[in-house]
Order: structure tokens, then sequence, then C-alpha cells
């Protein structure tokens, strides 16, 4: 009886250690990124490859100088990024030649990229100006959240979109958010009896959302994803509790007041990012409105089960961090 007991011990002793470890490891990580957001002070130029200037990157504190903002996200994304592009700024010419008071900005970041992506990326400048398309380069990788914050913090619009390199959203969906934003603002507009407040001053998030597509996803998905989403969703569920049900979805616009909360504060560097802003929209008590979109999976997803362990470190991260008070929230 002896042996199994002194077996049972070693492996009971070897699981605490690891758990001890990993716990260790991730309070070193959430103290170590408590200042994560210190960057936003660092200059960010963007480069016109027509006439070789150099224009100094505005701050997501200064006065809006567009309309829209547009931040798209491009990592090895030289075969998808140009249709994408292409439909995007189709639509958004063809709106501003039909309203003169729609203006835009296409920020395009390349997070590090080994492919062509920057090559796609600046030809789009080359064609429509540096005015209307720019390029941040981040020079290695960093994740999709760290890109999108980048672009956030130096874009120009009263509204500000995030999406997908690969077009899986059709791009005139974001009417929908925009449309479902201008209704809560009307709403608080009349609230504050302040008829000079601009609809960037108020803040409000919309998610675009695919939870609509879920029985069909469902249906086409291997039993192991179905298994893996669920999963995730769980965590998510507790990690930042109840009220948008996709999370996950690449397809998100902001007012300019709340983008400002929101991207100086985000720690979290790759997918689950998206978790950390509901997190904040509640913590600020941000308006939050979630929005059914048009969907479809484009070939070159980069999702793997790798992934999905960098999801649940991420999030594991976002608990202690804040919930310690590791991470303090700016104001």
């Amino acid at each position: 009886m002896e042996y199994p007991r002194t077996i049972l011990f070693i492996l009971i002793s070897l699981a605490l250690s690891i758990v001890a470890a990993l716990i260790s490891a991730i309070i070193l990580e959430a103290y170590r990124r408590r200042f994560n957001h210190g960057h936003i002070e660092a200059p960010a130029i963007f480069e016109d490859p027509n006439s070789l200037k150099r224009v100094p990157c505005p701050s997501i504190f200064d006065p809006a100088e567009k309309y829209m903002s547009l931040i798209v996200p491009a990592f090895n994304e030289e075969y998808r990024l140009r249709g994408a592009l292409e439909e995007t700024i189709n639509y958004l010419q063809q709106r501003a030649a039909k309203d003169k008071s729609f203006s835009y900005e296409v920020i395009i970041i390349d997070d590090g990229s080994v492919d062509g992506t920057k090559g796609v990326a600046f030809n789009f400048v080359r064609k429509y100006s540096v005015e209307n398309v720019r390029v941040i380069l981040l020079g290695r990788n960093h994740g999709k959240g760290e890109a999108i914050r980048k672009g956030m913090l130096h874009s120009r619009g009263e509204l500000l979109l995030m999406l997908d390199a690969d077009g899986a959203t059709k791009i005139t969906d974001l009417e929908k958010l925009e449309n479902q934003i201008h209704a809560v603002a009307v709403v608080k507009k009349e609230g504050s009896r302040d008829p000079s407040i601009r609809i960037s001053d108020i803040p409000i998030t919309a998610f675009g959302s695919r939870a609509h597509l879920k029985e069909k996803a469902l249906a086409t998905r291997k039993w192991y994803r179905n298994f893996l989403m669920k999963g995730f969703h769980l965590v998510v569920l507790l990690t930042a509790g109840p009220g948008i049900r996709d999370t996950q979805c690449g397809f998100k616009m902001f007012t300019r007041s709340a983008a400002r909360k929101l991207f100086t504060n985000i720690r979290l560097k790759r997918w689950c990012f998206d978790v950390e802003l509901v997190y904040l929209c509640k913590y600020f008590g941000i308006s939050m409105v979630e929005v059914s979109v048009n969907w479809s999976e484009i070939p070159g997803s980069k999702l793997s089960p790798r992934s999905i362990l960098n999801m649940l470190w991420e999030l594991a991260l976002m608990s202690v961090g804040y919930r310690t008070g590791i991470w303090r929230i700016s104001t």
C-alpha cells in the first residue's frame, strides 16, 4: 500500500507545483503589463510614398478632423487585403460622392508582416493619397489587439470602425452600426439638453455580431470546434460578465470619446482584447449595442489550437490584473 500512496503523493505534489508556477507566471506577467498602455505618448509617423514626406500622426485626444476612420489590422494579408480594401474604398468613395459632408480615412496597421502586405497597403496610399489612406508599420508582430489600439490612438474620425483585413463582413453593414450609435446618441442628447454636444463626445460602442448565425455555424463546424467555442464563451461570461453574445466579431464601431477611454487602457495584445473592451465598457458605463451583421468565412484564418491557449492565457491575465488592482484604469 505504501508504494501507490507514494506515487499519488508525488503526482499531487507535482500538480500543485505546476498550478503554483502557473499562478506565479500569471501574476508576474500581469504586473509587467501594469503600465502597458504608457506607449501612447510615443511619436508615430505616417510616410507619404508619393512625396516621401513624413506626416505626424494625430492623437485620439485631438479634435476630430474626419467623420469616420476605418482601422484595418493586417498580418501577412498580401492576398486577402487587396480585395477587401478595394471593396471598402469603393463604398466610401460612392458615399462621399453622394454626401459632401461625409469624410473618411482608412488606416492600415501592418503588424510585422513578412510577405507583401506592406507593398499592397502603400499601393492604396499612392492611389488615394495619404489624406485618405494611411499605413502604420509596427516593425514586428505584436498581435491584433495591439495593432488596432495603435490605429485607434492615431485616428481622426468622429466614429471609428475596426474591421478585419479579410473582408469577412460586408462593408455596407457599417451603416447598421452607425445608425444604432446615432439612435443611442439622440436619446443621450435629449437627456443632456445640450444642443452643442457632438456624436463624438458621447461614449457609445456598437458590436457587430454573428450570434444570429449560430445555429448554421454549429451545424457546419467540426464537433471539437463547437466544444472549444462553447468553452471559450463560458470563460468569457465568467471573466467579463453577460451583455454581448459575440465578443469576437472583428467589426466594431466606437465614438471618439469611447475609443479614447477604451484604447488608452487596454493591455491585451492579441485575440482577447475584445473581451477586455466589454469589461472596460462596463467599468466606464459606456453604452453598448449589439448589431447583427452579414458574415462569411474567408479561407486563410489564423485561428489555431495555439490561439485558443493564448486566449485562455490572456483571459487569466485580465482577470488577475483587474481583480487584484494591478491594472489601474485611467479615467
